[in-house]
């Protein structure tokens, strides 16, 4: 049975969050904290935790400070935050502080229990809502340079080739296909990713679609 440490000034939400974790039988919290300092005071103490659930918006010390007190005082044990602010700006400011996770108050019990497994694991989970878009904002920030370049650039061949890649043809498959060699195909295709500024695959066949080339 793993220990955890609540962190949360809301004695309503601690106690449910208590009583849920508590239900799975593999969690004992053994201490609740109405804030951040209440945390640092009992781990200085001795007392021995799995991992600290806490939220960010707490008095005398929130959740983002008591992630760095913890640091600084090498106490050594993972943060999980889970709180009201769905907004990234939280999150990379509190994985930035040392958290573990992050997930927001809209999450299911399954998702909760997860992410708690995964953390005592020795590994990071942020939930999916976030997870989703902050992957949209890298694919859009990776095809954002090649937002415009006209598919006029492109050469009769170029647009050939980004047509075969968007078959899943390889390099070699798509030399024979068009009775050229691979070394051709690569430096067809090197253009493509030239000219648009794609930084993998994935982006240069958004863009093909994105420009009609593909569809």
């Amino acid at each position: 049975m793993k220990n955890i440490i609540l962190a949360e000034d809301h004695k309503v939400i601690r106690n449910g969050l208590k009583m849920l974790l508590e239900s799975t039988n593999q969690y004992k919290v053994v201490f609740d904290a109405g804030n951040g300092q209440e945390v640092i005071d009992v781990l200085e103490q001795g007392l021995l935790a799995d991992l600290i659930v806490s939220d960010i918006g707490m008095p005398v010390m929130d959740g983002i400070a008591m992630i760095k007190n913890i640091s600084e005082r090498n106490l050594n044990v993972p943060v999980l935050i889970i709180s009201m602010l769905e907004d990234e700006a939280h999150l990379y400011q509190a994985i930035k502080a040392g958290a573990k996770g992050f997930l927001t108050k809209s999450i299911d019990s399954d998702e909760l229990f997860f992410a708690v497994s995964r953390i005592v694991a020795g590994e990071r989970y942020i939930c999916s809502s976030l997870s989703v878009k902050i992957v949209d904002q890298v694919i859009d920030s990776a095809f954002s340079s090649t937002a415009d370049v006209q598919s006029s650039a492109f050469s009769s061949r170029e647009i050939e080739i980004l047509q075969l890649i968007g078959e899943g043809l390889t390099n070699a498959e798509m030399a024979d296909k068009l009775f050229i060699s691979r070394r051709t195909v690569e430096g067809h295709r090197q253009s493509l990713i030239d000219k648009t500024g794609a930084k993998n695959t994935a982006v240069l066949m958004r863009f093909a679609y994105l420009k009609g080339i593909l569809n």
